[in-house]
């Protein structure tokens, strides 16, 4: 908990090509500058909304610039614009209007009162780990991305099974025959690596999750790695083999490409209210059916 921490620059992102946020946005710049704050768009979501009240920076500007961004959207919204921050360390709050919404975690309703009270030093701060991937080549590096989620080796849809070789810090682990293989974050053991069978990691833990997706043998199970570890996975058969960053950009890879995934010396400093809960989020989001007790009830 931080009290006393005061912003005064504040980014504005919202999520593009989405029907009615104008006016939960503008409703949200208007009530941050009536406390003060000196309020910034995110420029895509300046044109995309047609708000010219206020300035439009690109997002290597809001890191220059802006002491925290607030995220009105999705996950996704939040994944994008957290990978094109996180050099910057620029803190995010996310304000769910998406569907699902883990790490957007303050909804339509309560914004108005709980964001103004976050930027004037009243929130809970955590760092979630990124990780960052390199495709080599021929021993030559050809790509390079941050993952705030995961890093997916995955064939496409009307390809056979890729076949990889897996090793961890230069040691071999195993080859696999499967549709692909997730990489997750604890972050991301929420997102694909949760549909595929993988363990929920709380954000707060130093490693990160390997996921088989659809797996040729049924041995091949997920495993969590300490979070200095090093991941190879070169790609030793199929066909239309692809790597994707977040679930957001990809490329193509070829036979024998090896793609290396490492935690990135960058973190994403995420601010959430005063008595923020993971466990509460799961239990929403997942619709676990616990119901504590009365005394319990009161600390929720």
């Amino acid at each position: 908990m931080e009290i006393g921490t005061q912003f005064k620059t504040v980014a504005l992102v919202g999520r593009n090509n989405t029907p009615g946020i104008r006016e939960p946005l503008t409703a949200l710049a208007a009530c941050i500058a009536k406390r003060g704050f000196d309020v910034v768009f995110e420029a895509e979501t300046a044109q995309d909304v047609g708000v010219t009240d206020y300035p439009a920076l690109t997002a290597p500007e809001i890191g220059a610039r802006a002491d925290a961004a607030v995220v009105l959207g999705g996950d996704g919204t939040m994944l994008g614009i957290a990978r094109q921050l996180a050099p910057y360390r620029t803190p995010l709050i996310g304000v769910n209007h998406g569907r699902l919404g883990f790490i957007t975690d303050i909804t339509l309703a309560e914004m108005q009162e709980l964001v103004p009270q976050m930027l004037a030093g009243s929130f809970e701060r955590e760092e979630r780990t990124l990780l960052e991937a390199r495709i080599v080549r021929d021993g030559v590096p050809i790509y390079h991305a941050l993952a705030f989620n995961d890093v997916v080796v995955n064939r496409s849809g009307f390809s056979g099974m890729a076949e990889l070789r897996v090793s961890v810090d230069g040691r071999f682990m195993y080859n696999q025959r499967s549709d692909g293989l997730i990489v997750a974050t604890p972050t991301g053991s929420t997102a694909y690596a949760l549909s595929s069978s993988g363990p929920i990691l709380h954000p707060q833990l130093q490693g990160f999750v390997l996921v088989p997706i659809a797996p040729h043998s049924l041995s091949n199970r997920p495993i969590v790695l300490p979070d200095d570890s090093q991941v190879d996975i070169q790609i030793i058969g199929g066909r239309d083999v692809n790597v994707n960053f977040d679930m957001q950009s990809f490329t193509a890879v070829e036979l024998n490409d090896t793609i290396e995934v490492r935690r990135s010396r960058h973190t994403v400093p995420v601010l959430h209210p005063i008595g923020y809960s993971h466990y509460a989020t799961l239990r929403k989001k997942l619709h676990w059916n616990e119901y504590p007790s009365h005394e319990d009830a009161t600390k929720l």
